[in-house]
C-alpha cells in the first residue's frame, strides 16, 4: 500500500438469476416502502442469514444494458482475508455466486435476513483473474456489485435515504472543500437511524492514488460497518464508495474510491454497460424530515 496511514478496511468478510425490468422511474418500488435501496445493511456469504458473514451498508442501485438491477457494495465486503489485508490484487474473497442478505435493526436486535441476490461482480477478483499490476489499481479499486434476485426486484427502489438522489455520476473525486453527504448503516449504531446521515468535506483528490480514491471528512465519520457506502457530491450524482479509515491529514478521515473509475473498470471487465440509476426523490442538502 502506497499510504502508511491506511488502517482496516472498515469491515471483514461477512447466488445470478436474470432479471429484465422498465427502465423507467414508474418500474421502482416506491422510496417511502422498498426493502432494497441504497443504504440497506448486507450480510455476504453463510448458509443463512445468521451464518457469520460481515456486516457493510450498500451504496447505490445500479442497472445494465439488459435491464438487470444490482446493489453496490464494497469488493472487501466479501473478503476471506484479515481487516488489515487492503491489497485488491492479492487478497482472496468468496466467489461470485455467494449469497447475500440484507437486515435491519430492530428493537435492539437484526431483523429481515432476507435472501436479495448474489455476488455477481468483485473488482478484487476481476484484478485477480486480470492479473492486474497498477499498484494504485490494486489499493484503492473497492466496488462489488450484488445481482437482485428476480424475486425481489420489484422492491427496489435507487433513492438514497434522507438526502434523496443520486443525481447521476459524478465525473471525477471532489474538488478540496467540496461538499459531501452519506448515509452509513452500521450495525454498531444500535438501529438509532438519526446517526445514519452524514454531512461532511473532501479533502480532495490523494495525488498517489492516480485519482482511484479522496478522504473526506465528516463530523461523524465513517465506523466499521458502514463500509460500502456511497458518498454523494454537492450536486447530488455519485461520487464514491467509503472504504478506509484514515489517521492523517485528520483523524477519523474516510478513504472513498471513486466511482466513476470503478465503474469503468467493472464495465471493462464485464462488458455489461453498467449504469447508475438515478433516484425517484431528487437530492437536497437540507431534506425535510420525513411527516411523523
Amino acid at each position: 500500500m502506497k499510504l502508511g496511514r491506511k488502517l482496516a478496511l472498515l469491515c471483514s468478510a461477512l447466488a445470478l438469476a436474470a432479471v429484465t425490468v422498465p427502465a423507467a422511474a414508474s418500474a421502482w418500488a416506491p422510496a417511502g416502502s422498498a426493502t432494497i435501496h441504497p443504504g440497506v445493511m448486507t450480510f455476504t456469504g453463510g448458509s443463512s442469514f445468521l451464518g457469520g458473514a460481515g456486516q457493510c451498508t450498500a451504496n447505490f442501485v445500479f442497472t445494465d444494458a439488459s435491464g438487470g438491477v444490482y446493489l453496490g457494495q464494497a469488493a472487501h465486503c466479501s473478503s476471506t482475508g484479515s481487516n488489515t489485508e487492503t491489497n485488491g490484487c492479492s487478497t482472496k474473497s468468496l466467489p461470485l455466486g455467494s449469497p447475500i442478505y440484507s437486515g435491519e435493526l430492530v428493537n435492539g436486535g437484526i431483523q429481515n435476513g432476507t435472501l436479495i441476490g448474489t455476488l455477481a461482480y468483485n473488482s478484487w477478483i476481476a484484478m485477480q483473474s486480470a492479473h492486474e499490476s497498477n499498484a494504485n489499481t490494486c489499493a484503492y479499486n473497492d466496488l462489488a456489485l450484488i445481482k437482485i434476485s428476480s424475486a425481489q426486484v420489484a422492491n427496489v427502489n435507487p433513492t438514497v435515504p434522507f438526502w434523496g438522489g443520486p443525481n447521476g455520476l459524478a465525473a471525477g473525486a471532489a474538488a478540496a472543500g467540496g461538499q459531501v453527504f452519506s448515509y452509513g448503516n452500521s450495525i454498531l449504531r444500535l438501529g438509532v437511524s438519526a446517526l445514519s446521515p452524514k454531512a461532511g468535506v473532501s479533502l480532495g483528490d490523494l495525488e498517489e492514488t492516480g485519482g482511484w480514491s479522496e478522504q473526506v471528512y465528516t463530523a461523524s465519520p465513517g465506523i466499521p460497518g458502514d463500509s460500502g457506502s456511497g458518498f454523494l457530491d454537492a450536486g447530488g450524482n455519485a461520487l464514491g464508495v467509503l472504504s478506509t479509515v484514515e489517521l492523517a491529514p485528520l483523524a477519523g478521515a474516510n478513504g472513498v474510491g471513486t466511482l466513476a473509475k470503478e465503474l469503468a473498470y467493472a464495465n471493462t471487465a464485464t462488458g455489461l454497460g453498467l449504469k447508475v440509476a438515478t433516484g425517484t426523490t431528487p437530492f437536497s442538502s437540507v431534506p425535510v424530515p420525513p411527516a411523523e
